[in-house]
């Protein structure tokens, strides 16, 4: 292993195997310290928890390592678009430069393959909701006709929303499995088989997530072969992980799982049972459900903890509806057995789905029982430790059951609050080594808050600052006055605040805001200005086209001003001239009436620890170094951060909100800043 330690240190030498097949590789020390940190964790099987600041190079400090340490090596990553970017360039352009003979799989979740059988199904039944459907069918069509993978991301021309997409994809509840009559061809099961048989297979967090917490089995066959475990953009797991290790339950999946059982009942067991008045019934008690949660004082687009709702009385009687309606299907379901493997199917998907809702009525009876949560109350209305769908609230603390509505929709979440202590469960049952790594984990230097909220304490730490010149290349800019963020009109006084930027700057700016809401308001008040000055800035908002569409149009434009809420933050790399300010209204504290946030920090506090410097902070300076670090993405760009939150300035915790910052230059002057937009760049060091 000494021998392979020296190749790694050799291999981002300036005149090694990087360098020599690389175009504009340049040899840095902090990505060869970390490259031999990593090293050195897979040597031992260890656990290391790396912060690599921008510019560190941390996907290659990670790769080069792996790959030369040898064994199976899984990498998982935040999103799906640095999965295929670590997959289809990063890790193949350094396969090349070390010459390694390995073999390299890239997997995905189930629904992002072409399901074969219910590809063929759609199109023998002809039951689509629209011929915009049906010509998005013959696309999908000829598409998996050719495809050696399946994979939807090749097939440019149908939008990732396109309603064709759940219809010919599948899910580990419809999946035939083996009893598939496309099982050979299946392109889910290639994918794996692949998988299975490579060296390097790279994932995204919410497919290795799912499948540890047992709802499906692609990661479970290869996680105990491999030596190496990689997790980038390791600042995610948290909430990916409270996502993944909770339960719950939609209106949406009620009546796609109506759909699905009048559809399959109809084509192969029509005289079973009246499958179009029962799948029916289900429906309607779904949409029954929906509007009783508008009844029940749940507004669209709102959060709310089961016990908080206001009228909650009916509650039960709807959920006892839908449970029954489930009941009935899964009757004729089973009175059908053996007709049809897809009927078959469907038995488990119905009991699994009637489970959930009963749970939901026996907590909503509890909660009826026992009257309004008092604010010092346990967190939330919780369901046991072991089981969140256990009929009893034993262990209180661990668990928070909460509602959210959409205009036509609603979710039903059961979200344990300690999360880390499942993922910490998870590592231990595994001996190789683990890298988490990420350009945020710390706040202020420190990774306590992190290291507890994954559950690995006694985790080797190890952290690299950006090797970019913040001092000469960036500015932070602190306007003054600015009134409270809590203002009426504080959205438009930022709006008013960052235009003299934006003019100096000549548009190239990102608005980072931190609600929805804010987005729309800042974007009224900057267009009207537009107007009135004449300029001709694109001004790109949310909400508008999607976010790739909305990012290549910044791109491309070169004068651009993008407003955007918190999916804008993180994950999106512009260099150069094209952006040149990045604006953020204010701290990105989570709502804390969010019933998550409200409930985690009552256990917290119930615990004897502090919810709002443990919790609340550590979730707002993460975010917020996620949206900072949009500014300087190489050593050439420079730029201004204008952060417009007095509190930075005029609460205690400020101090350390700015320390987790870059060291950019600070001022407070208008003038300075925007003088500091209007100057040509800053020569580089060999020019």
């Amino acid at each position: 292993m000494t021998r392979t330690r020296a190749e790694v240190a050799s291999a981002f030498a300036a005149d090694g195997a990087l360098a020599g097949a690389i175009a504009g590789y340049s040899a840095r020390d902090s990505q060869l310290d970390m490259a031999l940190a990593v090293f050195d964790a897979i040597a031992e099987r260890g656990t290391l928890v790396a912060e690599a600041g921008t510019g560190t190079g941390k996907t290659f400090a990670y790769l080069v390592p792996a790959l030369l340490a040898g064994g199976k090596v899984l990498i998982s990553t935040g999103t799906k678009a640095l999965q295929d970017q670590v997959f289809g360039k990063d890790l193949a352009a350094v396969t090349r430069a070390l010459d390694v003979p390995v073999k390299l799989a890239l997997l995905k979740g189930r629904q992002n393959y072409v399901c074969l059988h219910r590809l063929q199904r759609a199109e023998a039944e002809g039951l689509l909701p629209s011929r915009q459907d049906a010509g998005h069918l013959r696309t999908v069509a000829r598409f998996a006709a050719t495809s050696a993978t399946g994979d939807r991301a090749e097939l440019a021309e149908l939008p990732e929303t396109a309603g064709i997409w759940p219809i010919v994809t599948s899910t580990r509840d419809n999946c035939l499995g083996q009893e598939c009559p496309r099982f050979d061809g299946c392109f889910v099961m290639k994918a794996r088989r692949e998988a299975l048989a490579a060296d390097v297979v790279v994932v995204n967090h919410h497919l290795f997530l799912a499948d540890l917490a047992l709802r499906d089995d692609a990661i479970r066959d290869f996680l105990p072969a491999a030596d190496t475990v990689i997790l980038d953009e390791a600042h995610q797991l948290p909430k990916i992980a409270s996502d993944f290790f909770g339960r719950g339950f939609s209106v949406a999946q009620l009546h796609e799982l109506s759909v699905d059982t009048k559809a399959t009942g109809l084509a192969q067991a029509r005289d079973g049972a009246d499958w179009v008045r029962l799948s029916g019934a289900l429906d309607q008690a779904a949409r029954e459900l929906r509007l009783t949660l508008s009844e029940a004082g749940l507004a669209p687009n709102v959060r709310m903890a089961l016990d908080r709702l206001p009228r909650r009385a009916p509650l039960q009687g709807r959920l006892l509806a839908v449970e029954q309606g489930l009941d009935a299907l899964r009757g004729a379901v089973k009175a059908c057995a053996g007709r049809s493997v897809d009927l078959d199917t469907l038995a488990p998907r119905l009991e699994a789905l009637r489970s959930e809702v009963r749970a939901w009525r026996a907590a909503a009876a509890r909660v009826a029982a026992s009257g309004p949560r008092p604010d010092d109350a346990a967190a939330g209305d919780l369901c046991g430790d072991a089981d969140p769908n256990a009929l009893d609230d034993a262990d209180a603390q661990q668990w928070v059951r909460w509602v959210a509505a959409t205009a036509h929709g609603a979710q039903f979440h059961a979200t344990p609050l300690a999360p880390g202590e499942a993922f910490a469960r998870m590592r231990a049952q595994q001996t190789q080594a683990w890298i988490l790594t990420s350009a945020t984990l710390t706040l202020a230097g420190r990774f306590d808050e992190y290291l507890a909220e994954v559950g690995l304490p006694q985790a080797t730490t190890r952290r690299w600052d950006s090797p970019f010149d913040f001092a000469r290349r960036g500015l932070l800019y602190l306007p003054q006055p600015m009134p409270s963020p809590l203002a009426a009109d504080f959205p438009e006084q930022v709006a008013a605040a960052a235009w003299p930027l934006i003019e100096a700057s000549g548009g190239r700016a990102f608005v980072l805001c931190s609600t929805l809401r804010a987005v729309d308001r800042v974007a009224q008040v900057l267009q009207g200005k537009i107007e009135r000055h004449g300029h001709a800035l694109p001004l790109l908002v949310q909400g508008t086209s999607t976010r790739r569409a909305l990012i290549d149009a910044f791109r491309r434009a070169g004068n651009a001003i993008l407003v955007g809420s918190v999916s804008f933050w993180e994950g999106i790399d512009v260099r150069g001239e094209a952006l040149s300010l990045v604006i953020i209204d204010k701290l990105p504290f989570a709502p804390p009436d969010d019933p998550v946030i409200e409930a985690r920090s009552r256990r917290l506090k119930a615990l004897g620890r502090n919810p709002f410097t443990e919790y609340q902070l550590p979730l707002a300076v993460t975010l917020l170094k996620q949206g900072a670090g949009r500014l300087i993405r190489d050593e050439r760009d420079r730029g201004v951060l204008a952060l417009m939150d007095e509190r930075v300035l005029t609460k205690s915790y400020g101090r350390t909100v700015l320390a987790s910052l870059p060291p950019f230059a600070r001022t407070r002057e208008l003038q300075e800043a925007s003088a500091f937009l209007a100057a040509p760049p800053v020569a580089d060091a060999a020019g």
